[in-house]
C-alpha cells in the first residue's frame, strides 16, 4: 500500500511538471510582486481574423470557442503562435475557457494582461469586461462580479490594430506589407502573459520603492485594493538570509515606511546586490490575509552638470541599442532563458546596459538587468505615430502614463526616454507641446531619474539630456563633427527644427550601425531583396575591427560626451549591424570587441591624437 502511494504520488508530480513543461513561458511574469495564489493562462488559445471588422454585429463576443488554434503569448504574425500570418491584420477574436479554483472564492479575482497591441476588449460569458488602449502597457482587472468559483467561463478578447492610423504607437513595427530597412515584422494582439490571480479583498495593489541612498534607506509607499480599519502592512527586508529590517505600518493609502538599512550595500553593474523584501498584510485581528514577494537595489542615479553619476561617483555609461526582437517570437523572447542571454550577452561584449529601443520591455527583462547588473533605459515604441495630432498624443500620454508607473521599481533602469527621431516638423505647436508633457508628466511620475525627452532627432523642449544620433563612418570626419564647436556647443544634428543646447549633459546614444554579414545568404523575411546598414559595409573583417574601434575612440576621448549607446546588439530580419546575428551566434572575435568597447577615455584620447596627426588632420 506504501509503495502504492508513493508511485502515485510520483505520478501526480511528472504530471505535474509535464503540465508546466507544456504552458509557455510558464514563469511568474511580475518578479518584484509576486503572490502564490495565480494561474498561467498561456498555451492554446482559439482565435479568428476579422478583417472586416463585422465580428461585434456577429456577436463574436458570445464565442464559446473558434475554429483555429494559436499558442499565447506569442503573436499571430509569429512562427512560435503556430499561425505564422505575416499581412496586415486590422481586429481579431482570442477565447479561452478558464476555471477559476473553488478556494478562491471570497477573493478578488484579478485577470491580468502583460502586453495586448493594441486596443483590447475583455468580454466573459458575453458581457463586457474592460477596454484598454495602449499596445506596450500592462493591466489587470478585476473580474470578481463576472466569475464564479468551481465553474468554467468563456473568456473572450477582441482586439483592434491599425499601424497604419498614425494614432498609436507601434515602434519598429513596418507600415508596408514586408519588412524593410529598419522596420521589422509587426505584432499583434496579446504578446506577453495572460494570468490569474487571487487577492484579499484588502491586499497590496502595488507598493513603490525608492531607494535613498544618501540616507541609506528605502521609501516604501504602499497602495491596497480596499482600507480596513486595523489592518497593518508589515515590511521585511533580507539581506541574504540575515533580516535587517521588519516594521509595520498602519495599511493605509496615505502611509509611507523609511527602512534604516546599517551598513547599506549598493546596487551597480559591477556588483549587481540586490535585498529581498517581504510584504505582509494583516487584518485587524492579526490574520495574514496577502503576502507579495519583491526585491530591491540601493542605487542612485543623477546628473551633476554635464556628467552622469551612479551612486554619487561619476559613470560613464557603454550602453548598445537592443531593439527586442527575436526570430521566431518577434516583440517575445521564446524563453525565459533568451532574456537573460540578450543581457550577458551585452555584458560579455563590453557594454554596461543598453537602451531599450522602440519597445516596452517586459518586466522579466528588467529582472534579469536586475539581477546581473546592467543598466537600462525605458522606452516607448513612439515610432508611426503622429507627434502633432491630438489624438495620437492623448493616446500616447496615457500609455506612456501605465509604462512608468508599472516599471518605477526596475532598479536597472536609470533614466526614461519616451521619444525617439521626432523627424515631423511642427504644426501649430503640437510636437512641442507633446514632447513638454512627455518631459514633465514624466518628472511628475518619477523624481528620480533623468529623462530624455527625445532621443536624436528634432529637439522640440526640455531634456535632461541633450541626445544626439550620428552614422557617420569615416572616424576623422567623426571627430570634426563631434568636436565643440568654437563657442563651445556641441553637434546638434538639425538645429533648425531643434530648440539650443542650454548646457545639458550630452551624449551620443545612436552611433556605428557598421553592417556586417557573416556569412552571405538569402534574405531572412520574405520579399526583401536587399540587407541594410549604415554607410558602406567594410570590405574586409580588419576594415570592421578598425573602423569600429576608431568610432568609439572619438566618441571616449572626447570629455564633454558622457556616455554612447552603439547601434546595435543583435542583427534583426534585414539590418545587419549587430555584434551578433539574428539567433544570437557570434559573429567577430568576441574578445577583441570587448577590449575596443572597455578602452579608457585616456587610451582613446592618446590613438584620436595619433589618428589626427598620421592624416594630417587636427
Amino acid at each position: 500500500m506504501k509503495r502504492l502511494s508513493l508511485s502515485l504520488t510520483l505520478l501526480i508530480t511528472l504530471i505535474a511538471a509535464n503540465t508546466l513543461a507544456a504552458i509557455p513561458r510558464p514563469e511568474y511574469p511580475r518578479p518584484q510582486f509576486e503572490r502564490s495564489e495565480w494561474i498561467n493562462l498561456n498555451g492554446t488559445w482559439t482565435y479568428e481574423f476579422d478583417f472586416s471588422k463585422s465580428g461585434l454585429e456577429r456577436s463574436l463576443f458570445n464565442s464559446t470557442g473558434f475554429a483555429s488554434n494559436i499558442t499565447v503569448p506569442f503573436c499571430p504574425e509569429s512562427p512560435l503562435s503556430g499561425v505564422d500570418h505575416k499581412d496586415f491584420i486590422n481586429a481579431m477574436w482570442y477565447h479561452r475557457s478558464i476555471n477559476v479554483p473553488q478556494n478562491w472564492d471570497g477573493k478578488r479575482i484579478m485577470l491580468n494582461f502583460g502586453g495586448v497591441d493594441y486596443k483590447s476588449t475583455i468580454y466573459i460569458d458575453g458581457r463586457e469586461v474592460f477596454i484598454h488602449y495602449g499596445g506596450s502597457s500592462s493591466f489587470a482587472i478585476d473580474i470578481t462580479k463576472y466569475v464564479t468559483p468551481g465553474k468554467a467561463n468563456n473568456l473572450v478578447v477582441y482586439v483592434e490594430d491599425d499601424v497604419r492610423s498614425q494614432l498609436q504607437t507601434g515602434g519598429k513595427q513596418s507600415r508596408r506589407l514586408y519588412s524593410y530597412s529598419c522596420l521589422y515584422t509587426r505584432v499583434t494582439g496579446i504578446w506577453q502573459t495572460v494570468w490569474l490571480e487571487a487577492v484579499s479583498k484588502g491586499g497590496l495593489k502595488k507598493c513603490n520603492i525608492t531607494p535613498d541612498l544618501d540616507n541609506s534607506q528605502f521609501i516604501f509607499e504602499p497602495t491596497f485594493y480596499d482600507l480596513d480599519c486595523g489592518a497593518q502592512l508589515r515590511v521585511r527586508i533580507l539581506d541574504g538570509k540575515k533580516e535587517v529590517f521588519n516594521q509595520k505600518t498602519a495599511a493605509s493609502n496615505s502611509a509611507m515606511l523609511a527602512a534604516k538599512i546599517k551598513n547599506v550595500k549598493t546596487w551597480s553593474p559591477e556588483s549587481p546586490f540586490l535585498y529581498d523584501i517581504e510584504f505582509t498584510v494583516t487584518d485587524a485581528a492579526g490574520a495574514v490575509i496577502d503576502q507579495v514577494k519583491s526585491y530591491a537595489g540601493m542605487r542612485k542615479a543623477e546628473l551633476r552638470g554635464t556628467t552622469f553619476y551612479l551612486n554619487n561617483e561619476p559613470y560613464y555609461q557603454r550602453l548598445v541599442l537592443d531593439q527586442g526582437y527575436y526570430p521566431d517570437g518577434q516583440w517575445t523572447a521564446p524563453d525565459d532563458e533568451q532574456l537573460k542571454r540578450d543581457i550577458v550577452l551585452g555584458k560579455e561584449s563590453g557594454f554596461n546596459g543598453a537602451r531599450l529601443h522602440q519597445k516596452v520591455f517586459e518586466q522579466r527583462y528588467f529582472y534579469w538587468a536586475d539581477k546581473l547588473g546592467y543598466l537600462t533605459w525605458g522606452e516607448s515604441a513612439s515610432w508611426g505615430m503622429d507627434w502633432t495630432d491630438k489624438v495620437a498624443a492623448r493616446n500616447m500620454l496615457t500609455e506612456w502614463t501605465e509604462c512608468v508607473e508599472r516599471d518605477y521599481n526596475a532598479t536597472s533602469l536609470i533614466a526614461w526616454s519616451p521619444l525617439n527621431e521626432t523627424w515631423k516638423p511642427d504644426v501649430d505647436g503640437q510636437r512641442a507641446r507633446l514632447t513638454n508633457d512627455l518631459y514633465f508628466l514624466t518628472h511628475r511620475l518619477d523624481r528620480t531619474r533623468p529623462v530624455v525627452a527625445v532621443s536624436g532627432g528634432y529637439h522640440a523642449g526640455f531634456t535632461d539630456i541633450y541626445a544626439e544620433h550620428t552614422y557617420v563612418q569615416d572616424p576623422v570626419a567623426l571627430y570634426n563633427q563631434l568636436k565643440l564647436k568654437d563657442d563651445g556647443t556641441p553637434y546638434i544634428h538639425h538645429p533648425k527644427f531643434s530648440v539650443p543646447y542650454k548646457g545639458e549633459a550630452y551624449m551620443i546614444d545612436e552611433f556605428g550601425g557598421i553592417q556586417w554579414i557573416k556569412e552571405m545568404k538569402a534574405a531572412e523575411v520574405a520579399g526583401a531583396d536587399e540587407f541594410w546598414g549604415y554607410g558602406k559595409p567594410p570590405r574586409t573583417i580588419e576594415e570592421f575591427y578598425k573602423r569600429l574601434e576608431e568610432q568609439v575612440n572619438v566618441i571616449l576621448s572626447l570629455d564633454y560626451i558622457t556616455g554612447f549607446c552603439y547601434t546595435q546588439i543583435v542583427d534583426v530580419e534585414l539590418e545587419k549591424n549587430g555584434i551578433y546575428t539574428y539567433d544570437r551566434a557570434q559573429k567577430f572575435d568576441m574578445e577583441r570587441i570587448r577590449r575596443i568597447f572597455t578602452k579608457s577615455r585616456e587610451q582613446a584620447k592618446a590613438e584620436v591624437e595619433q589618428m589626427l596627426r598620421e592624416r594630417g588632420d587636427k
